[in-house]
């Protein structure tokens, strides 16, 4: 794995990490029957990355991850387009997760080959 493929890896790991925190976050209310204020400006800037990743990501890897990112980046437009407050907590929580779906699917694309694994992480795929 080149060190282009090795840093946007990272970012989409970095990228899926930071949603499912926003996920977590909106957990705690989602009985809660008022308009959920996500933090717009930190979506904002994670939806700049993951724009930056998607872009990134089709010279370095399969089509198919391109696609998801690129998928996962028009879910995010979606969010922001409806916040703040257009939605109920429970309903950005399974919002979130319609961007953590295709972000996941991009990065098991991403999957680095078992030779350039931690000598840990090669014992845990046989």
């Amino acid at each position: 794995m080149t060190n282009e493929q090795r840093q946007t890896h990272q970012t989409a790991l970095f990228l899926r990490t930071s949603f499912e925190a926003v996920q977590s976050s909106i957990a705690g209310r989602l009985e809660d029957p008022l308009p959920c204020w996500l933090d717009t400006s930190m979506v904002m800037m994670l939806s700049r990355e993951l724009k930056r990743c998607c872009h990134q990501s089709k010279s370095l890897f399969v089509p198919e991850a391109a696609e998801q990112l690129s998928l996962a980046a028009q879910q995010c437009e979606l969010l922001l387009k409806q916040c703040p407050g257009m939605l109920s907590s429970a309903l950005c929580y399974r919002h979130l997760g319609t961007i953590l779906t295709p972000l996941n699917e991009a990065i098991q694309y991403m999957a680095i080959p078992i030779k350039m694994r931690w000598p840990w992480q090669r014992l845990a795929t046989r």
